[in-house]
């Protein structure tokens, strides 16, 4: 009987330890939405309301930043 909770008790701290690793990796490799930064307009030369309606940038695009977005993020 000792043979038996051993094996599932180690059964059951691999495949704990496997599910970590596997939930560890997930995390590493996907991939995450970029999010624009005051770097952008300094490289571009472009104001963030260039592409953003509000001045500061973020939310919601102007018709421009839509075709910068469709374009692929590269300018039109």
């Amino acid at each position: 009987m000792k043979v038996d909770s051993r094996k599932s008790a180690r059964l059951i701290v691999v495949g704990t330890l496997a599910g970590i690793l596997i939930a560890g990796t997930v995390c590493l490799i996907t991939s995450r939405p970029a999010q624009a930064t005051p770097k952008f307009a300094t490289d571009t030369g472009k104001a963030c309301a260039e592409c953003h309606v509000a001045p500061a940038g973020g939310g919601k695009l102007t018709s421009f930043g839509e075709a910068f977005k469709a374009n692929g993020n590269k300018l039109p």
